[in-house]
């Protein structure tokens, strides 16, 4: 049966337009005409059986269907485009390929990519795109995802996982803060003001019960979505902040920020690399897991040997 799928110069044309709001400025784009693309959006029209614009002396305007097409005609024009260059870079490479990843911000800015040059001098031909993601999704047919590196207390319901690194929460805050403060028990903690995780709502009550102590304010304190932010708001003075050792060692070697107690909360998560089952087979996947493999065990050897 032959698909209902409108030309790609037709949408091109019509997502330019809807994008500069103008047929004359989606011509100058796209090298034509404006005529060219007043009949291509036309023709867009007849075969939707919908206006997408509206006319009128001083120019054009989307219809609320119009707008509504043209979000989804855009993030499909940007995957087909994405894909394309994807393939277009594996030209001549003997092994190789692209994956997407929904990686949590902080674990890839901080652990991953500062280790991802030997990921790409092993594996020239692999090209890793990240794209940000701090809560659980589903692998369906609507993921752009052929993968995910996330903290989870095991893999999530229908995938595959490669547990990587313990997650461990320290409470720190900035020598600024502390100046005139003694921090001696896990009381001189809760007597500052605390900063909170909104992904972690929970963890500075578990950090505080683990230690014995019951603090009535231990989820008040402001809070925010990603530990980067944690970390520079401790480190502004702003507060103290839990937050995953192997997150923040450049922030401990550097002063910026200072352990108060030597108790660290295991959280139960791991940090771990999750895929469906369907991917389990794909070969670019199959050596970034082998590699995270190798640097997770390399980061845990040099944590227990104390090794920086």
């Amino acid at each position: 049966m032959r698909r209902k799928i409108p030309s790609t110069a037709a949408l091109a044309a019509f997502e330019a337009a809807a994008r500069h709001q103008s047929f004359t400025r989606a011509a100058e784009e796209l090298s034509v005409t404006q005529s060219a693309v007043c009949r291509q959006i036309a023709s867009l029209e007849d075969f939707v059986g919908v206006p997408l614009f509206r006319r009128g002396q001083r120019g054009v305007l989307l219809t609320e269907a119009g707008r509504r097409y043209a979000r989804s005609v855009a993030a499909r024009l940007d995957a087909v485009e994405r894909d394309t260059l994807d393939l277009m870079a594996q030209a001549g490479q003997a092994a190789g390929g692209a994956l997407e990843l929904a990686v949590v911000p902080t674990f890839a800015t901080q652990w991953l990519l500062p280790r991802l040059a030997r990921f790409q001098a092993a594996h020239p031909g692999i090209t890793l795109h990240f794209t940000p993601r701090t809560r659980p999704f589903l692998f369906d047919d609507e993921s752009p995802f052929d993968a995910a590196i996330q903290p989870a207390e095991s893999p999530w319901p229908g995938t595959q996982g490669l547990a990587l690194l313990p997650e461990h929460l320290i409470a720190v805050a900035s020598p600024a803060l502390l100046q005139g403060r003694r921090v001696r028990s896990v009381a001189d903690v809760a007597a500052l003001p605390l900063l909170q995780a909104s992904t972690r709502p929970d963890a500075w009550r578990q950090w505080f019960e683990a230690q014995g102590l019951q603090v009535e304010q231990a989820m008040a304190g402001a809070r925010m979505e990603l530990f980067s932010m944690l970390a520079e708001a401790a480190a502004q003075g702003l507060g103290a902040a839990l937050v995953p050792r192997l997150l923040v060692e450049n922030e401990l070697a550097s002063g910026r920020l200072q352990q108060l107690l030597p108790f660290a909360l295991d959280s139960g998560r791991r940090y771990h690399l999750l895929y469906p089952p369907h991917k389990a087979d794909l070969a670019p996947l199959q050596a970034l897991a082998d590699w995270l493999a190798q640097e997770a065990h390399a980061a845990q050897s040099a944590t227990l040997s104390g090794s920086p």
